[in-house]
């Protein structure tokens, strides 16, 4: 940091301090010294050039100036500012009778209610003052008290609305809760009905399918009761057919030669035979079928 702080300063190689030229102390200006300074507005005013408002605490690159006059040995001091629109000089002094300021020339001070000269707050002694900040005091005083105690009872107000919320909220979730629950009732009730119905179909669907299968069943045996009984009726008839009909014997073997076919020794020349002719057979007599017992009325048995 040291090299920032620069103390010396440059003067040029051609530089010649005999011709700067002092001016002689009794060739100098007299009068008052100004100081150049940065101050803030200390009151809102009105430039009578121009009419723009100045607020108070505007800052303002002012000039400082020591005037002669004085209040109990305390220097009185003159401040010139210039407007913020036509840069007309506005000068204002210090006043230390009544701790402020006054405005000389180039603005006018804005009314405040609190300056009026003919204000009781500005007549009354020092007894009614601290009288009127004790009354005022004990007004706050009783103000935040009242306002403590409203507070209060908008709190308990506002908790016993909280507490009203809270049970009606707990009514109306016990409400639905118990419509909840009967409608799952409900749904459970239909639910076990449809269970029981869907069994009970199954089961009479079961019986049926039973009951068919035993009527088929039952069915079944009685056609074959009745084909047994209609095989026995047919076998019982063909034998009474066969007791009172002769049956007929089989023809009487014969032991004549029989000629066999030879196979040609070339295929497709076969000659042609006339087929024998075969004598006819005598005819025998059957004798019915019985135990070949004979006839009880011959002597041959």
């Amino acid at each position: 940091m040291s090299e920032r702080k620069v103390l010396t300063k440059y003067y040029p190689p051609d530089f010649d301090p005999s011709k700067i030229a002092r001016t002689p102390k009794h060739l100098r200006p007299t009068g008052p010294k100004t100081i150049p300074v940065r101050l803030m507005a200390p009151f809102s005013m009105k430039c009578t050039s121009c009419g723009e408002y100045i607020y108070k605490g505007r800052k303002f690159n002012a000039r400082k100036e020591t005037t002669d006059e004085k209040y109990l040995a305390i220097t009185i001091y003159r401040f010139y500012i210039r407007c913020t629109r036509c840069s007309s000089e506005i000068t204002f002094k210090t006043d230390p009778k009544n701790m402020d300021y006054t405005c000389e020339r180039g603005a006018k001070r804005n009314f405040e209610s609190w300056r009026d000269s003919d204000s009781a707050e500005l007549k009354e002694t020092d007894e009614q003052r601290l009288d009127r900040l004790e009354r005022e005091e004990a007004d706050e005083a009783e103000t935040a008290e009242r306002n403590a105690m409203e507070e209060l009872e908008q709190k308990m107000e506002e908790s016993k609305r909280e507490m009203q919320v809270a049970d009606a909220l707990d009514e109306i979730m016990q409400r639905n809760a118990r419509i909840e629950r009967g409608e799952k009732g409900v749904k459970e009730d239909q639910a076990l009905s449809q269970v029981r119905d869907l069994a009970r179909e199954q089961r009479e669907a079961e019986e049926r399918a039973d009951a068919e299968a035993a009527r088929k069943a039952f069915e079944a045996a009685n056609v074959e009761r009745a084909r047994l009984e209609e095989d026995a009726k047919l076998q019982a008839q063909h034998a009474s057919k066969l007791l009172d009909s002769p049956a007929e014997s089989p023809p009487a073997p014969t032991f004549d030669r029989v000629k066999k076919f030879k196979k040609p020794l070339v295929p497709g020349l076969v000659r042609k035979t006339e087929p024998a002719v075969q004598p006819p057979q005598p005819a025998v007599v059957s004798k019915p079928a019985g135990l070949d017992l004979g006839d009880y009325d011959s002597d041959d048995d």
